[in-house]
């Protein structure tokens, strides 16, 4: 399954994404398995591109190349905010949440819904849900990845978007090593490469989020 970059209006996302290039059945009781990730020896392009595409600081405002792209981001906005009302109930907090979600997840030319399908089977979309194996965040990303690619500060993995951006590129990353397979990329983000409760359970959630509008 070849994944392929949702057009949009980050202005950058071009050049994240070739950063990216170098780098070539589950309970729902929202217990987090991203723990299982495997540490892995990174070659000195890739962990390059790795780090430059996490350190971009640019804040997660969307820019849009046209008023119907602005226009259907709001309704997707809209949407979105309904599904997530019971999770988040205050608005200023789930309206952030969910632009961060799709400003990180078109800068690294991910599926939005994908990436909020993950988050939904790894956190329950918990801020600060913490894995047996130490995974932090929405996302839940291994504070090993932080020592590979970042400043060493695990802690900053329960801030939002420094959760959301490691995790994109994390999975951008490993879609790259599998060619495009996004059920193999799953499997490796999980650390179950090749079993397909995981991938599963991540492509079913992402149903819940898809938006035709």
């Amino acid at each position: 399954m070849t994944l392929k970059p949702v057009p949009g209006g980050i202005t950058r996302r071009n050049s994240v994404l070739r950063l990216l290039a170098l780098g070539s059945s589950l309970t729902f009781s929202e217990r987090s398995l991203a723990g299982a990730q495997q540490e892995e020896l990174l070659i000195d392009s890739v962990r390059t591109a790795l780090s430059s595409a996490i350190q971009n600081s640019a804040p997660p405002v969307p820019e849009f190349t046209s008023t119907e792209t602005r226009m259907q981001y709001l309704r997707w906005l809209g949407a979105m905010s309904e599904r997530l009302k019971k999770r988040k109930p205050e608005w200023e907090i789930r309206k952030e949440f969910l632009q961060t979600v799709w400003y990180e997840s078109k800068r690294a030319g991910l599926d939005v819904a994908l990436v909020l399908g993950l988050i939904q089977v790894e956190s329950g979309f918990r801020k600060f849900a913490v894995s047996v194996a130490g995974a932090r965040g929405y996302m839940q990303v291994m504070p090993f990845w932080t020592r590979a690619i970042g400043d060493g500060d695990a802690g900053k993995l329960f801030h939002m978007q420094t959760n959301l951006r490691f995790g994109c590129v994390i999975l951008r990353h490993y879609l790259e090593r599998e060619n495009g397979d996004m059920y193999m990329a799953l499997g490796r983000y999980n650390g179950s490469r090749g079993k397909p409760q995981y991938p599963n359970a991540v492509l079913g959630a992402k149903r819940l989020w898809e938006f035709s509008g």
